[in-house]
């Protein structure tokens, strides 16, 4: 999902149920779009198994942290072989991490390893 897709999405996330009424309006104020692309954008991301429509009333399939979840595991499948620690590697090359995000990687391995 490209970036206007995925503000799209959170239009969603963030009002649903919301009426494809107003999904229109909302997305004519923000991305200057007419009804007709309102609900191609909406029908291909329906078609993906995202969001459902059902008699003018939009609501999501999967929720917010599920759809970025699949997208993150994509990612890291399709960029680094599914490594992760080549991920971080990388990720890390150029962005420091703060004393903060090292404590809760270090908890989130901790719980990992207790399952």
């Amino acid at each position: 999902m490209g970036a206007v897709d995925s503000q799209f999405a959170e239009i969603i996330w963030e009002n649903e149920p919301i009426s494809s009424t107003e999904l229109a309006k909302r997305s004519e104020a923000i991305f200057r779009w007419k009804k007709s692309t309102t609900y191609t954008v909406l029908k291909r991301l329906c078609e993906k198994g995202i969001f459902q429509n059902n008699k003018g009333t939009v609501t999501s399939l999967i929720s917010k942290q599920e759809f970025y979840s699949v997208q993150s595991e994509k990612f890291v499948a399709e960029t680094f072989d599914g490594s992760l620690p080549a991920f971080l590697n990388a990720f890390t090359a150029r962005k420091h991490l703060t004393p903060e995000e090292v404590t809760y990687l270090r908890q989130m391995v901790a719980e990992y390893e207790e399952e």
